[in-house]
């Protein structure tokens, strides 16, 4: 009984694979590459369901028809707007770091600044009571 049950998700699993194979899926979006995974969605099952265990035969099979056909694979237009999409976001990603550095930066600049006003004024306070303290030098002379 089994056995008639192996045979059953075989037949439906090589039938995917040949679905794939000529382009035209059923269950997976048009342009799908041919994958173990994408064999056993396309068969209606979940991809843990095309064991290399159970079917060794079919699972070689897929694996040396991908092998043999890697380069001939054109990218499918899900998987160039996957890979735009993924450019898109490591470049907006890398916009708000620098963005958020750049806003770090200005911060930075803004305290130093504040800072050196600080000590400018006090450089000009202390140099005002330096020169009410020291006498001046045409008073030391008009004593001798």
């Amino acid at each position: 009984m089994k056995s008639d049950l192996s045979s059953g998700a075989e037949q439906r699993f090589r039938e995917a694979f040949e679905r794939l194979k000529l382009g035209v899926p059923q269950e997976v979006p048009k342009g799908s590459k041919v994958s173990q995974n994408n064999v056993a969605k396309e068969a209606g099952c979940d991809p843990s369901a095309l064991k290399k265990a159970r079917f060794p035969l079919l699972v070689l099979e897929i694996q040396e028809w991908i092998n043999t056909h890697q380069i001939d694979q054109p990218i499918s237009d899900r998987q160039k707007n996957i890979k735009q999409r993924k450019k898109n976001r490591t470049t907006k990603e890398a916009l708000e770091a620098l963005k958020i550095q750049r806003d770090i930066a200005a911060g930075l600049l803004a305290d130093a600044n504040l800072i050196i006003l600080e000590l400018s004024d006090k450089v000009t306070d202390l140099q005002t009571r330096l020169d009410q303290l020291q006498p001046t030098a045409h008073i030391l002379s008009l004593r001798k």
